[in-house]
């Protein structure tokens, strides 16, 4: 991956996750441009498999992430930066940013968990989860989303946080 892609993916994962930080939202006008600046710059850079590069990358996060989304447990905002880093990075990179970014997030709930003093509630709510799933259905409104009494981590954050630390230990050669 050239130098170059790599930062415009900073660039776009640190405004995303400044703008999810402040609003809890990443909009449109921000995603649907990274994806198509990802996928031109790729193209340009590689061609026809930069093209391709960039596509499965965009593919693969939409598509890891989208039962995420149906069950409400993701914002629309978070899987549509998903994609357009994916765009950047292609699937292989995607993959690995999407996986540490889950251990961020659960890192940053944990911490939101304990300062909120909701950690009895929390562990109710997964044994809710997790008896829902093992049940083969969704889980209530109470563990969804649309519950405002739920806490929130913002995905996005985290996500913002994996692809610039990846950002840096790349530029410093530890990647």
């Amino acid at each position: 991956m050239k130098a170059v892609i790599l930062a415009l993916a900073v660039l776009l994962a640190a405004i995303a996750g400044w703008t999810d930080y402040r609003s809890r939202r990443i909009p449109n006008w921000l995603t649907v441009p990274g994806l198509f600046v990802g996928i031109a710059a790729n193209t340009w850079v590689g061609g026809w498999q930069g093209l391709k590069t960039s596509l499965l990358g965009t593919g693969l996060a939409l598509l890891l992430l989208l039962p995420l989304v149906m069950v409400r447990s993701l914002g629309a905002g978070d899987w549509k930066l998903a994609g357009a880093l994916g765009a950047f990075v292609g699937p292989g990179v995607m993959f690995n940013l999407l996986l540490a970014s889950i251990f961020v997030a659960g890192a940053m709930a944990v911490v939101l968990v304990i300062y909120k003093g909701r950690v009895r509630e929390t562990l109710r709510n997964l044994g809710h989860m997790l008896a829902a799933f093992a049940n083969l259905r969704l889980p209530g409104p109470e563990v969804s989303l649309d519950n405002p009494e739920s806490l929130k981590v913002p995905y996005g954050v985290a996500l913002a946080f994996t692809v610039v630390f990846y950002g840096i230990a790349r530029a410093r050669g530890a990647i």
